[in-house]
């Protein structure tokens, strides 16, 4: 079991069926870079599903939705080199941004204005941010 799997587990977040092949390539292209592997390990893995993780609510939408909620919410037009798979049900978005550097970056930003100067770093990963999250680190 890897890191993600030991912490999700904590959580009772629940599984697909199934770990699914998914095919990334529409979602990559409308977002100009490729998904880091540990995210897309947990959109074969992982059902959409909200939770509670010590004092911070959030949720993360599954792979069948998330052309649609980015494109809804215009994300992808308003955020270059970013792509939303989630939020905080407080107006705030839950991102993956591609830096000049080529690293990955999670973050959180708001709805509201969907500026690039607002996103605020929640992990340096994906990995990393769930980490975060289960150790109460912000």
């Amino acid at each position: 079991m890897n890191e993600i799997d030991n912490i999700l587990t904590k959580y009772n977040w629940p599984t697909k069926d199934s770990i699914n092949d998914l095919d990334f390539a529409e979602i990559e292209n409308c977002i100009g870079f490729e998904l880091p592997g540990d995210y897309k390990e947990f959109l074969r893995k992982y059902s959409f599903y909200e939770t509670q993780i010590d004092e911070e609510s959030f949720k993360l939408w599954d792979y069948d939705k998330l052309l649609d909620w980015n494109n809804g919410y215009e994300i992808i037009d308003n955020l270059k080199m970013t792509i939303g798979i989630g939020d905080n049900g407080g107006g705030e978005l839950i991102g993956l941004e591609k830096l000049k550097n080529g690293n990955i970056r999670t973050i959180l930003t708001p709805f509201i204005d969907l500026d690039k100067t607002y996103h605020i770093e929640i992990g340096n990963s994906f990995t990393d941010f769930l980490r975060r999250m289960d150790k109460g680190e912000k």
